[in-house]
C-alpha cells in the first residue's frame, strides 16, 4: 500500500447520555431513573489510500485548538507522528499546545488500521493486561461518598472485587480533619492488603494544610500523595519543600501542559512519580514522557480511563496501575462515553482480578457507533 496522505479532517461535535446520574453541585450524583445530556468530539482523519484514523473524547475543549494548525497538515504523510507531532508544537505553543492529542491519537489509531496491528505493538508491547486501581468520584455531601466511613465501605467493595489498590478523591472543600480521617479510615477497613493513594485534587487552601494530610498519608503507608494544594499542582518550589518533609512519595503534574515542563518536575526533584495524560499530550507525547522517566529511574502513571490510555500503558514497563476514575459505589462510571458496539468498557464491575484487558484490534482496537455519533451530531467542522 502506498504511503496514506491526509486528505480531510472531520470534526464531529456530538451529545450523549448517561442514565442513572443527575447534575449535583460538584459534577454528576447518582439518581436512579435520572438522565444526563453531556457533549463530546470525535474527529477522523482522512487519507488518499482510503485509511482512516478515529478517536472520540469527552474533552471537547482539546478538540477547539485544531483550528489553528488543522489546514496546515492536508497533504502531509500520515504515517509521519513525529514530524506532525513537532509541527503541531511549534504551531500551538501559544495556546499550551491545546489540539495536539486528538490529532496524534487520531494518527496513531490509523497507523494500526494501516499496518493491521494495535498500538501497544506498534510501540513494542509490554503486557496484555493491565493492574488497575480504582478512583472514587470526588466525595461530596450529595453523592453516596458522603463520609470517611462511606469512602471505606467503597474501598472494601472494591478490595472484595479483586482491585489491588484504591485512590481517594478527597472533598471539594479541602475539610483537612475529614481529608485525615478518610486515609486513616480506609487503611483501617482494608488492611495491609491494597496500596492505597490520596488525591485531595488541588483542594487544600495552604501548605500547612497539604503537609497535615501528608502526615496522615505517612502514618497509613500510602503509596502516593498526589496534587494536594491549591496552586494547581504547578508550583516546583513548593512541592519540593512538601516533598522534604514527607515519606509518602508524591505524584504531581496531572496540570502541567507539555512534556518538558513535566521532566522538569522530575529533574527538579518536586516530584517522586510522573502524572501522564495521553488525553492533552497525545501517544506520541505520553510516551516521550516516559522514556525520559525511565532514564531518570522513575515511573510513570496515567490519568484517566480510555483505550489510548490502555494502549499507552501495555507499552510502559515503569508504570505501575491503569487508572478507573470517575468510579462510584453505586452506579455508572462517568468517565465512560457510551459510544463502543464492540463490548469495550471501563465499569468498576467488567475487570478481571483487578485487571483489565488491552484491546487487541488495529489502532485503538475499539469500534466507535458511527450511526449514534451522527443521529446525536450537534456540529460538524472540515478541514480540506
Amino acid at each position: 500500500m502506498p504511503t496514506p496522505k491526509i486528505t480531510k479532517i472531520e470534526i464531529h461535535q456530538f451529545e450523549y447520555e448517561l442514565t442513572d446520574l443527575a447534575h449535583g453541585n460538584e459534577g454528576a450524583i447518582y439518581k436512579p431513573g435520572s438522565t444526563i445530556t453531556n457533549t463530546a468530539c470525535a474527529i477522523r482523519v482522512l487519507t488518499d489510500v482510503g485509511v482512516v484514523g478515529e478517536y472520540a473524547s469527552a474533552n471537547v475543549f482539546e478538540f477547539t485548538g485544531i483550528a489553528t494548525f488543522a489546514k496546515s497538515l492536508i497533504g502531509v504523510d500520515a504515517l509521519a507522528r513525529e514530524y506532525v507531532y513537532s509541527r503541531i508544537k511549534q504551531a500551538a505553543r501559544q495556546q499550551a499546545e491545546v489540539g495536539i492529542a486528538p490529532v496524534d491519537i487520531a494518527l496513531w489509531d490509523l497507523a494500526g488500521r494501516y499496518h493491521d496491528a494495535p498500538i501497544h505493538r506498534l510501540l513494542g508491547g509490554f503486557r496484555k493486561t493491565l493492574p488497575t486501581y480504582v478512583a472514587s468520584v470526588h466525595a461530596s455531601e450529595h453523592e453516596d461518598l458522603a463520609t470517611p466511613e462511606e469512602m471505606g465501605d467503597f474501598a472494601v467493595q472494591c478490595k472484595e472485587l479483586g482491585y489491588p489498590a484504591f485512590k481517594i478523591h478527597g472533598w471539594e472543600n479541602g475539610r483537612v480533619d475529614r481529608e485525615i480521617e478518610a486515609i486513616l479510615t480506609v487503611r483501617e477497613r482494608v488492611g495491609d492488603e491494597m496500596d492505597l493513594m490520596s488525591d485531595p485534587y488541588n483542594a487544600l487552601q495552604t501548605f500547612a494544610d497539604a503537609f497535615k494530610v501528608g502526615r496522615a498519608c505517612d502514618e497509613a503507608t500510602y503509596l502516593w500523595y498526589e496534587d494536594p494544594m491549591a496552586d494547581g499542582g504547578i508550583s516546583q518550589h513548593g512541592h519540593q519543600r512538601l516533598r522534604d518533609l514527607l515519606s509518602t512519595p508524591l505524584l504531581i503534574s496531572e496540570h502541567v501542559r507539555g512534556l518538558e515542563p513535566r521532566v522538569d518536575f522530575m529533574v527538579s526533584g518536586a516530584t517522586d512519580l510522573v502524572r501522564g495524560d495521553v488525553q492533552y499530550n497525545g501517544i506520541t507525547g505520553t510516551m516521550k514522557l516516559a522514556h525520559a522517566a525511565e532514564g531518570l529511574g522513575l515511573d510513570i502513571e496515567l490519568h484517566s480511563p480510555g483505550p489510548a490510555q490502555r494502549q499507552c500503558m501495555a507499552a510502559i514497563r515503569n508504570t505501575n496501575y491503569y487508572e478507573l476514575s470517575g468510579s462510584r459505589a453505586k452506579g455508572p462510571n462517568s468517565n465512560q462515553l457510551p459510544i463502543y458496539t464492540d463490548g469495550y468498557s471501563d465499569q468498576i464491575d467488567d475487570a478481571t482480578d483487578g485487571h483489565f484487558p488491552v484491546p487487541q484490534g488495529p489502532g485503538l482496537g475499539v469500534t466507535y457507533d458511527w450511526e449514534m455519533i451522527q443521529k446525536r451530531r450537534t456540529d460538524l467542522v472540515v478541514y480540506e
